[in-house]
């Protein structure tokens, strides 16, 4: 689907004339990060899970054109093209802070919003860091094993099934010309500008779930307190035993997590 004037790539489950279920992966990510959860809803929603900008099979932005708003106007754009005139918006990390914000411009357009541990605003060093990185080109590597087998996560802590990073490192790489790539603009890193979505919670008028991973570094339960605290309608819950990459750390229990919310919305 063409959205602003990019090509944007998404994976499909399910009926498209069920409710609409839209899950935002985090920054260098992709969309099959949620191939282990999405499936479990297809039977209820038309689920989509997008390759944001810049990231997966979607088109890179040029020039770049990789802030907040700009990740915001997709989804607007995208809702649209579904046909979906409100949907449940699911983000982890990046997505989160997407989905945060795209709640609080375009409250008509968010039935609900499922924040996974994602905090509202990047502290100045870590933003620091991450445009750096961006600095950095991406790594080619001489075969598609050697690329899959140097595949991690970012913060690398997981206790997730080896076989599922296998699947991610997998389809998230690329042949180009001389060896492989991760599927991934380092603009998206270099040219990042979010919004302090902090200042925005209160406007969403959704139904929220905020979800933390309990060993995550990103979210801490103060910082996740005061967001339930700050946007209206907001609970929270915790995953035992996972980290920032609580979907792959432990599917099922975020898929319990967030059929239990979905379905205290009917």
């Amino acid at each position: 689907m063409t959205v602003s004037s990019l090509k944007l790539h998404y994976l499909e489950w399910g009926d498209p004339g069920h409710p609409g279920l839209l899950f935002l992966h985090g920054g260098s990510a992709h969309a099959h990060w949620f191939d282990a959860v999405a499936p479990a809803f297809a039977d209820r929603y038309h689920v989509v899970s997008l390759d944001q900008r810049g990231h997966g099979e979607s088109e890179w932005a040029k020039p770049p054109a990789y802030a907040t708003e700009n990740f915001s106007d997709d989804l607007q754009g995208l809702l649209d093209g579904l046909g979906w005139s409100q949907a449940i918006v699911v983000g982890h990390s990046m997505g989160g802070h997407n989905a945060m914000a795209f709640s609080a411009w375009h409250p008509d357009r968010v039935r609900a919003l499922v924040v996974v541990d994602s905090r509202p605003s990047i502290p100045e060093e870590r933003l620091k860091q991450m445009h750096a990185r961006g600095h950095r080109a991406l790594r080619l590597h001489p075969t598609r094993e050697q690329a899959v087998a140097a595949f991690r996560l970012l913060p690398r802590e997981t206790v997730a099934d080896p076989r599922l990073l296998a699947h991610l490192a997998s389809v998230g790489v690329v042949g180009r010309t001389g060896g492989w790539v991760y599927r991934f603009d380092p603009e998206c890193n270099r040219s990042r500008r979010p919004t302090d979505t902090g200042r925005l919670l209160s406007r969403i008028t959704a139904p929220a779930l905020v979800v933390r991973g309990e060993w995550s570094p990103v979210l801490t339960r103060d910082m996740a307190t005061r967001v339930v605290e700050t946007i209206p309608t907001a609970r929270w819950v915790e995953i035992a035993g996972t980290y920032h990459h609580l979907v792959l750390d432990a599917p099922a229990a975020f898929v319990r997590a967030l059929s239990e919310f979905l379905t205290s919305l009917k």
